[in-house]
């Protein structure tokens, strides 16, 4: 692909922007609190909620932990079905995948989550990872999670467009979204090898959505996250339903 070849043509550039950058730029923590709960009442959750990976699944930039992508994708589950949610944050700031996979999934414990929502691939992308490289770390993660949690529906979120990040400047930012497309189009294809789901990408709208380091998620811009997933887990809940009522039309 030629954004390969490009993007590392101007790997020198990308280097030098981005040490300025992270000399500028204020290096947040994830927020205070418990970094699980539960959204509604009842002895058993209709849905168990993991959010695994770097560090927005961790909520870094939000303000508070409710303000987190995990706990936010709860209370919307909840608002539209009426369920009880359970919601699980789990995040490394700046993982990796294939730390994220040797470091942090063998570390959890074994609940029956329902949906696993991966956040996984930016580091690989700003650290200049090889296609290869990210194949070897993204596939073998969702293979790990897979295993440990076969009932679960796993659902990756892919890149946003490097180009609507505030804090990057043009050059840097044209050359991570070259490096982004590369991941994202790989991600993609390996969600359809290994069982998951790639959710559609997320659109940024403005600035409003970036916390202060103009990188990471506010807690605006986790909601619009959370909206987005929470769109991709009841559709595909609506799809089950509905092949379920064919099969059992057929039966009749």
């Amino acid at each position: 692909m030629i954004y390969g070849l490009v993007s590392w043509l101007l790997a020198p550039v990308a280097l030098v922007q981005g040490m300025l950058l992270r000399s500028r730029t204020p290096r947040l923590q994830p927020p205070d609190g418990r970094p699980f709960g539960q959204v509604g009442s009842g002895s058993e959750p209709a849905y168990r909620l993991l959010v695994i990976g770097d560090s927005s699944a961790a909520g870094v930039g939000a303000d508070h932990i409710d303000e987190t992508v995990g706990a936010q994708l709860a209370q919307i589950l909840h608002e539209q079905t009426g369920d009880a949610v359970s919601w699980r944050n789990a995040g490394s700031n700046s993982a990796i995948c294939e730390e994220v996979r040797d470091h942090v999934v063998p570390n959890l414990e074994r609940l029956p989550y329902t949906h696993i929502i991966v956040a996984a691939g930016t580091n690989d992308m700003k650290n200049f990872l090889t296609a290869k490289r990210f194949k070897k770390g993204f596939g073998g993660l969702l293979y790990a999670l897979r295993a440990k949690w076969p009932e679960a529906a796993i659902i990756w979120s892919p890149m946003i467009d490097m180009r609507t990040v505030p804090s990057l400047p043009a050059a840097l930012a044209n050359i991570l979204e070259m490096r982004a497309r590369i991941i994202n189009r790989k991600g993609r294809q390996l969600c359809r090898e290994r069982y998951a789901i790639a959710a559609p990408q997320l659109q940024t709208l403005d600035s409003s959505g970036f916390s202060v380091d103009g990188f990471h998620a506010c807690g605006k811009g986790y909601r619009f996250w959370a909206e987005l997933l929470a769109g991709t887990i009841l559709e595909q809940r609506d799809a089950e339903l509905k092949s379920a009522a064919t099969v059992a039309k057929a039966a009749e």
